[in-house]
């Protein structure tokens, strides 16, 4: 290929290649001497920013793993305990029925035997009324039968005579 029908731009001259090349060895050595440490440093405080933020992620990660154990942890003993109370709960709920059911079978004991005494008492009453007037009305019936009986003087002497033997024979019992 040849080089010189090409347009001049294209080709360029030795003395702009010199200039051109000690042009960018300056600026090399400058940016060197200033830019590539500024540069490094900030790569390398970027590369610290990045591994401690991976480190805090790291930490956040296990952080949030125990935080997840210690819930389950709390989760299973609020069952366990949930289920205590249950159980206590039930066993109250069985005791206060059981001491429901025998304080009523008590009480219904008491009211029976209440019951019973009242009607011993309304018995014993009743047939103490019921002799009183078997004991009124024979005496009125014993009236009546006298009155007829006893109607003239020598009947009541009779029965007077009678009475005085009788009494007199259960007397002499007593005394004997």
């Amino acid at each position: 290929m040849d080089f010189s029908k090409l347009p001049a731009i294209l080709t360029p001259d030795l003395g702009l290649i010199f200039w051109m090349t000690l042009a960018f060895l300056v600026v090399f050595f400058v940016v060197g001497k200033m830019g590539f440490s500024t540069i490094v440093k900030m790569v390398n405080e970027r590369k610290r920013y990045v591994d401690e933020s991976l480190e805090k992620a790291h930490e956040a990660s296990l952080r949030l793993e125990n935080i997840k154990q210690e819930g389950e942890s709390i989760l299973r003993e609020a069952r366990i305990r949930q289920a205590e109370l249950l159980k206590e709960a039930a066993a109250t709920r069985d005791q206060i029925l059981q001491d429901a059911r025998e304080k009523a079978h008590k009480e219904s004991e008491r009211m029976i035997n209440e019951a019973k005494a009242e009607i011993e008492n309304e018995k014993v009453a009743a047939i103490s009324s019921i002799r009183k007037q078997v004991a009124l009305l024979s005496v009125g019936i014993a009236e009546k039968v006298l009155r007829n009986n006893l109607t003239d003087d020598k009947a009541q002497m009779v029965l007077i005579d009678r009475m005085l033997d009788e009494v007199s024979v259960s007397d002499n019992k007593n005394f004997q």
